[in-house]
């Protein structure tokens, strides 16, 4: 059994698989939290970085009849988003699907709310500098940006650690995750992922990429540069954060 390695192009290109079934638990946790974030806010909404869809799944349980556009630029993750959508009317009337990064992909000329669950530390500062300006010139009045922050929140290593477990018929599947300091601004992620069938070792993946730390002092100051304001949203282990414009 050899570890597979993944090239730059997508790193989530061997590890998809794993990191939709994985999140499942996360979103549990978010999903209420989000959807008391999103209430009342107004469309189109645009979800950053949507992975296999658990959370355009959220946005258009808690926002009915909003039109969606859910940006994604991994195939692998992307297969599992489109299905989602395709298996649903519901979501196949207003869901988009965009094959891009945020930056590349083409939106509405104003937006109501964006969407960025787990994916901020993918963005460079200065492409987090576009997305801030983006949201200045084009979010509507009322309109809004929910992320959250991950930790670390400081370029520092972080134990080897499982953060995930489940079985799946006679496959038991583990994720185990590891940092370093990459940098004043970054750490690099080392990610493997498990598989065992009967109890005995069937298959590894190990996957590695680059995450932009950025804390809440950090954050604010960035947004304040675009006449951005933040505040805290649900419980704080969370770590979701709620971005408005200043009144016109």
């Amino acid at each position: 059994m050899k570890p597979h390695d993944v090239t730059e192009s997508d790193q989530y290109e061997r590890s998809a698989e794993f990191v939709d079934m994985m999140l499942a638990p996360v979103w549990t946790a978010l999903e209420p939290v989000l959807a008391e974030a999103l209430r009342g806010a107004p469309g189109p909404v645009v979800d950053v970085g949507a992975g296999g869809g658990h959370g355009t799944q959220v946005i258009a349980r808690t926002m009915p009849q909003t039109e969606i556009f859910a940006v994604e630029p991994s195939p692998g993750l992307r297969a599992v988003l489109l299905a989602r959508v395709n298996e649903n009317q519901e979501l196949r009337d207003r869901v988009t699907v965009l094959p891009s990064d945020l930056l590349g992909a083409t939106l509405p000329p104003r937006l109501g709310t964006m969407v960025a669950m787990n994916v901020i530390g993918h963005f460079d500062p200065a492409e987090r500098r576009t997305t801030w300006q983006l949201l200045a010139e084009r979010l509507l009045p009322g309109g809004r940006a929910v992320l959250n922050l991950q930790p670390p929140a400081k370029p520092v290593a972080v134990p080897h650690t499982r953060f995930a477990e489940l079985r799946i018929g006679r496959r038991r599947y583990e994720g185990w995750g590891r940092a370093e300091p990459a940098g004043p601004e970054q750490v690099t992620w080392h990610m493997t992922y498990r598989v065992f069938q009967d109890g005995e070792p069937a298959e590894e993946v190990e996957v590695e990429y680059t995450w932009w730390v950025l804390g809440h002092d950090r954050l604010k100051a960035e947004l304040a540069e675009h006449d951005l304001h933040v505040s805290p949203t649900g419980p704080t282990d969370l770590g979701l954060w709620c971005i408005t414009r200043s009144p016109e």
